[in-house]
C-alpha cells in the first residue's frame, strides 16, 4: 500500500512548502499506535471530520492540537488513499508512586503535595513534572528542619506503556538551633530577650515544641516580640539592623543572629485629640490609657486606640479610624501624641452567617447572637456573642468578622466562623495514697447531642465503693427566650468500708426535674423539685453517730427536694480561662414531710486576673452551711467532706474533718470553707501555645461537725505545682502537693491526677 507522508511533528507546523499537498475529502479516519487512550478521545481533539477537506492548514492545526494534550510524544498524520491515517506515539502512564525511608511523613500526605504539582498515579508521565516533584518533596522536609535530605528518584518501565515512579529518600537528621546570637542589646540583656523568642536551643520540651527546629515563620514573629517588648519600654527609636541564618557544613547546626539597635528611651510630653469628636471629649479622654509623663508604651497607645474604636464602634461606627501621630523632640527625649479620630459613617448590620459548624446546628449558634440582623452595628453586642459562643463549650475556635457589604458605605455582614471539637467526653478521674490505695471513676456526656446543643449525660460506675448508674438530660433553650429544662434519674450503691470516711451502705434512687431562668446577661436562676428513696445499711464497724442515727430514724428515707440557685458567669473562656469572674449560690431544703428534714446551702467564687500575656491568677472560694429543722437530724450522708483534688490538694480525698474516736474515720460536718489561690503560666519552652499551663498553688480549707465552732484555727493548708493540658486524647491534671500543717489523724495523698477522652 502506498502511502503519502502529509505532515511530521513542528516540520508541519514550519515549513509547509515542503510537505504541501493537494487537498482531497477525507472519506475516513484510522487511529493507529494508541495503547491506553481510546479511539474516540482522539477524535475528539481532531479538528477535522469525515467529509472534511483536508488542507496543510488544517493538517498543521490537527497536529498542534494532539501536541497539546500532553498524552502523546509523537504525532504523524499519513494520507492512505483519501483516508486520514493518524500514527500516535503515546507518552507513558504513572502506574504507581512509592516512597522508600519514609519517618517525617505519610506517604498519603507527600502524595497529596505532589498532585498539586501534577505528579500523581494514572497520570501522565513528563520527565519535568518529576523534577517538580523532587524540589516539592526537598521543600516539604526543608520545612520540618530536615536539611541534609537526600531524594533519589527511579523510573521503571512496565508493560502497556506505564511506569512505576518510585522516590528513595534518606531523611537525615533535623537540623537543630544550636546559637542564637543578639547583638546590639544594653539597656535589656541578652538573657532575658533570649527568652522572649519561641525559636530557643534544645531544651527539654523541645522534643514536642520543636521550637528548636528553625522556621521562618516563627523568625518573623519573634522579631515583632522583640520590636514590642522595647517599644513597649520607651525605646521608640528601636530597629532591627540585619538577621543572618547560617547553617553548618553539616546541615545539623543553625546559628541565628539578630543585630539590633535599641535607640533612646522616651517619655510622653503630652496627649492631644483632635478631628471629629462625635462623643464628649470628657469621655474619650478617659479612654486614654498613656499620660503626660510616663514612658511611652506602644501597647498602651494601641489600647487607647482600640479603647476609642471599639466606643465609637458600639454607636454603629464600625469604620472608625483613630491614629496616633507621634512628635519627637530628640534633645528631650520626649514624644507628644495627637490622636486623630474619624469616625466615618454609621453602618448597621445587613446579615449574619454562620461557617464552620458541620455538626451544630445554625440555630444554636444563633440564638446566642446578641447583634441583631438590619440592627446599628454594635461593637459590644458582636463581641458579646463572640463571647457567648465561645462559652457553648462545643468549638475549639470562635472567630467574627465583619466585612463591608460591596457596593454599599453603611452595611456590614457578620460572619461568625467556628471550628467544631469533640463535645462527648469520658472522664476517668484516679488517685494514689499514701497507703498505695488507688480509686478509679468515670463517666460519660454529650454536651451537644445531635448538633441540638442538648446535653446528655450518663454515669456508669462499678468501683468497690460506689456502683452509680445516672443519666441526665438538659435542654438549655426549652423556651426561646433561654429558659431551660432537664431532668436527672440515678440508681447509686454505696459502701465506704474501703473509703478514709465513715463505713456504711446505702441504696438510693430517685429522680426529677430542674428549670433555668436568665434574668440578666450573664445572670441565672435555677430551680428543681426531686424526690429520692434511700436504704441504710450499718453494722458495728460503723461509727456510734451513723448507728444512732439509723436507730432514731430508721434505716429507709423518703425526701422531697427542692433546690433553688443563682449563677453568674463572667469568665472569659470555659477552656482556658485568663479572666472574669464566676459566681454560683444554691440553696437545697427537703421538704416537710420528708423523713428528714434539712437546709444546705454552698456558695462559690470564682475570680481570675490577668497579670500579663502569660501570667494567670485565680482565686476560688466556696463556702456550705447546712441545718435541720423541725425537730430532725441532718442525714450523715448529706455530710459535706473536704480533701481532695477539687478542694485541699495533697490530703486524701474527703479525708480532712471531724473523725470517729473508734474508727478514725471521716466523718464530714455541716460547715465547710474552702481557698484556693493559683498561679497560672504556660509552660516554659511552649511559646504562647496555652493548651498545656503549669501552676502553683496554694489549697486551705476544712470540715466542721454538728459539735464544732467554726474556727479559722483548725483550717488545714497545703501547696504545690500543678498541670493542665488539653491534650488531643482529651483534658489531664496532675498535681502534687504537701500540706502544710498535717495532724497526726490526716491522711496524706500528695500525687494526684485527672483524665479524660474525647469523642
Amino acid at each position: 500500500m502506498k502511502k503519502k507522508l502529509l505532515a511530521g511533528l513542528l516540520v508541519a507546523l514550519l515549513a509547509r512548502s515542503a510537505f504541501a499537498f493537494d487537498p482531497f475529502q477525507i472519506k475516513d479516519i484510522r487511529v493507529e499506535g494508541i495503547q491506553r487512550t481510546e479511539a474516540g478521545t482522539v477524535f475528539s481533539y481532531l479538528p477535522v471530520k469525515v467529509g472534511d477537506t483536508m488542507t496543510d492548514e488544517k493538517a498543521a492545526a490537527a497536529i498542534k492540537a494532539l501536541f497539546a494534550t500532553g498524552f502523546f510524544k509523537d504525532v504523524r498524520l499519513e494520507i492512505d488513499r483519501e483516508v486520514l491515517v493518524v500514527v500516535l506515539e503515546e507518552r507513558p502512564a504513572i502506574a504507581s508512586l512509592e516512597f522508600t525511608g519514609l519517618k517525617a511523613f505519610k506517604p498519603e500526605d507527600l502524595k497529596k503535595s505532589l498532585r498539586e504539582v501534577g505528579l500523581a498515579e494514572s497520570r501522565i508521565f513528563d520527565r519535568a513534572m518529576v523534577e517538580r516533584a523532587e524540589q516539592e518533596l526537598k521543600r516539604q522536609y526543608l520545612a520540618q528542619g530536615h536539611y541534609a535530605v537526600q531524594i533519589t528518584t527511579t523510573i521503571t518501565p512496565l508493560e502497556r506503556n506505564r511506569v512505576g515512579v518510585n522516590f528513595a529518600v534518606n531523611e537525615g537528621d533535623i537540623a537543630k538551633i544550636r546559637q542564637i546570637n543578639i547583638i546590639g542589646a544594653g539597656a535589656i540583656s541578652e538573657a532575658d530577650l533570649l527568652d522572649l523568642l519561641v525559636l530557643r536551643t534544645p531544651g527539654w520540651l523541645t522534643w514536642y515544641t520543636k521550637n528548636d527546629q528553625y522556621s521562618k515563620q516563627k523568625l518573623s514573629g519573634d522579631l515583632e516580640t522583640l520590636r514590642s517588648h522595647y517599644l513597649d519600654r520607651g525605646y521608640l527609636e528601636f530597629n532591627i539592623e540585619s538577621t543572618q541564618v547560617s547553617i553548618s557544613p553539616d546541615k545539623q547546626d543553625i546559628y541565628i543572629t539578630i543585630n539590633i539597635n535599641e535607640g533612646e528611651k522616651y517619655s510622653v510630653s503630652s496627649v492631644k485629640l483632635a478631628g471629629q469628636l462625635l462623643l464628649p471629649e470628657a469621655e474619650l479622654t478617659k479612654l486614654v490609657q498613656i499620660k503626660p509623663g510616663e514612658v511611652f508604651s506602644r501597647e498602651r497607645m494601641t489600647e487607647t486606640t482600640k479603647a476609642i474604636s471599639e466606643r465609637l464602634g458600639n454607636e454603629g461606627y464600625a469604620f472608625a479610624n483613630v491614629n496616633a501621630a507621634p512628635e519627637l523632640d530628640k534633645e528631650k527625649r520626649q514624644v507628644a501624641f495627637t490622636v486623630f479620630i474619624d469616625p466615618g459613617r454609621r453602618v448597621y448590620v445587613r446579615r449574619i452567617n454562620v461557617t464552620g459548624n458541620t455538626r451544630t446546628r445554625d440555630e444554636v449558634v444563633r440564638r446566642e447572637m446578641r447583634q441583631a440582623e438590619s440592627g446599628w452595628y454594635d461593637g459590644d453586642k458582636i463581641n458579646k456573642s463572640r463571647t457567648r459562643v465561645d462559652r457553648l463549650g462545643y468549638f475549639d475556635e470562635v472567630t467574627v468578622e465583619t466585612p463591608p457589604v460591596a457596593g454599599t458605605t453603611d452595611q456590614v455582614d457578620m460572619e461568625v466562623k467556628v471550628k467544631e471539637k469533640p463535645t462527648g467526653n469520658i472522664m476517668l478521674g484516679a488517685g494514689f495514697s499514701s497507703a498505695d490505695k488507688f480509686s478509679v471513676s468515670g463517666s460519660v456526656q454529650q454536651q451537644n447531642l445531635f448538633g441540638s446543643g442538648k446535653h446528655v449525660g450518663v454515669q456508669v460506675s462499678t468501683s468497690a465503693a460506689n456502683k452509680v448508674y445516672s443519666l441526665s438530660h438538659t435542654d438549655p433553650y426549652f423556651t426561646v427566650d433561654g429558659v431551660s429544662q432537664g431532668f436527672d434519674i440515678y440508681y447509686r450503691k454505696t459502701d465506704t468500708s474501703t473509703l478514709a470516711v465513715g463505713s456504711f451502705g446505702s441504696k438510693s434512687f430517685g429522680g426529677g426535674g430542674r428549670w433555668g431562668v436568665p434574668i440578666a446577661e450573664d445572670d441565672y436562676l435555677n430551680f428543681g423539685l426531686s424526690f429520692d428513696r434511700t436504704k441504710l445499711t450499718v453494722d458495728t464497724n460503723s461509727p456510734l453517730r451513723y448507728q444512732d442515727y439509723v436507730t432514731r430514724f430508721g434505716a429507709s428515707s423518703n425526701t422531697l427536694l427542692g433546690t433553688a440557685g443563682w449563677q453568674k458567669d463572667g469568665r472569659d473562656s470555659l477552656l482556658v480561662t485568663t479572666s472574669g469572674v464566676y459566681r454560683r449560690a444554691v440553696l437545697e431544703m427537703a421538704m416537710p414531710g420528708s423523713t428528714a428534714t434539712y437546709v444546705k446551702a454552698t456558695y462559690q467564687h470564682q475570680h481570675f486576673f490577668p497579670l500579663d500575656r502569660k501570667l494567670t491568677l485565680a482565686l476560688n472560694g466556696e463556702i456550705g452551711l447546712a441545718k435541720s429543722y423541725g425537730n430532725k437530724e441532718l442525714p450523715f450522708f448529706k455530710n459535706f467532706y473536704a480533701g481532695g483534688i477539687g478542694s485541699v490538694r495533697g490530703f486524701d480525698s474527703n479525708s480532712l474533718g471531724p473523725r470517729d474516736p473508734a474508727t478514725d474515720e471521716a466523718l464530714g460536718g455541716d460547715k465547710r470553707l474552702i481557698g484556693n489561690a493559683e498561679l497560672l503560666f504556660p509552660v516554659p519552652g511552649m511559646g504562647r501555645d496555652n493548651s498545656m499551663r503549669l501552676s502553683v498553688f496554694a489549697d486551705a480549707g476544712s470540715v466542721w461537725g454538728y459539735d464544732n465552732k467554726f474556727s479559722l484555727g483548725s483550717l488545714r493548708y497545703s501547696a504545690g505545682v500543678a498541670l493542665a493540658w488539653n491534650s488531643p486524647m482529651g483534658p489531664l491534671k496532675f498535681s502534687f502537693a504537701n500540706p502544710f500543717n498535717k495532724k497526726a489523724e490526716d491522711k496524706v495523698q500528695r500525687l494526684q491526677f485527672q483524665m479524660g477522652s474525647v469523642f
